[in-house]
């Protein structure tokens, strides 16, 4: 799927949130790397093969100042 030069990582690779951002809809809160995984602000993903990648709590909520 990936055209880019080094390959991204796979949807299958530990860091398949490193692959280029194809497109962004800051709007609606995702967005689509090239590895075809969806990323959601909440820091949730949903993987090609209809897998689920909970949201990281660590990521997600705001630090106490």
């Amino acid at each position: 799927m990936c055209q880019h030069r080094p390959p991204c990582p796979s949807a299958d690779a530990s860091d398949h949130d490193a692959a280029r951002l194809l497109v962004f809809y800051p709007e609606q809160g995702w967005g689509l790397l090239c590895n075809g995984v969806i990323v959601f602000d909440d820091t949730g993903e949903l993987l090609p093969d209809g897998r689920s990648i909970p949201i990281h709590p660590a990521l997600s909520e705001p630090t106490a100042a």
